[in-house]
């Protein structure tokens, strides 16, 4: 097994890769976190999903391969020249809305259906406002991190907040999780319905 080898890349993909070389973006996420977040949203049908963090687009194009026609996908940035990029490779996709705010008052202040699967790719709904998103996820619903192991743009500190994050996640009554030491580190949670003390 060679898990490099991916062949069902999303057919925008080349294309957004291009664009990031074009601007000079240097944070784009990984295509293994982009086959995983695919495979999960896929097992999600008519699923109600969430991305914080747009980026270049490159995990959305993998969780839209990924959506059935009654899904539905809403992607977070506070970049508006990102955000525009985004529109103009997915704009015309009526399941996906692109929307340019701060992630941490957007956060607190939404009133929709819950999510079936939380893609959390920014500061807001990671290292902070963390209880506020996981209240936002239904029972059996997943909470999607990565970057959890050291990366070459993380600021002194960092991984001690990352750690920090990580014991956070794994000392919750209300979540099943895995670790994994792949990609650029991550965490997939499950919501369950909290277990009393005891149990």
């Amino acid at each position: 097994m060679n898990e490099k080898q991916i062949r069902d890349t999303p057919e925008v993909y080349p294309q957004l890769e291009a664009r990031c070389k074009e601007i000079g973006f240097t944070m784009p996420s990984d295509k293994l976190i982009g086959t995983l977040l695919k495979t999960l949203v896929a097992s999600k049908p008519g699923a109600n999903l969430l991305e914080l963090g747009t980026g270049m687009s490159l995990s959305l194009a993998w969780m839209v391969d990924g959506m059935d026609a009654r899904s539905k996908i809403t992607t977070l940035d506070n970049d508006p020249s990102l955000s525009a990029i985004a529109r103009e490779y997915f704009g015309s996709d009526s399941r996906v809305s692109v929307v340019c705010t701060d992630g941490t008052t957007w956060i607190k202040s939404y009133k929709g259906a819950p999510f079936d699967l939380v893609f959390a790719d920014a500061w807001p709904g990671k290292y902070s406002e963390l209880n506020e998103i996981l209240e936002l996820i239904k029972p059996g619903g997943f909470y999607v991190i990565d970057d959890m192991l050291p990366q070459p743009n993380w600021l002194a500190g960092h991984s001690q907040k990352a750690q920090e994050l990580t014991n956070d996640l794994e000392n919750r009554p209300d979540l099943v999780l895995s670790k994994m030491d792949w990609s650029t580190g991550v965490i997939v949670a499950t919501k369950t319905a909290a277990k009393k003390a005891g149990e």
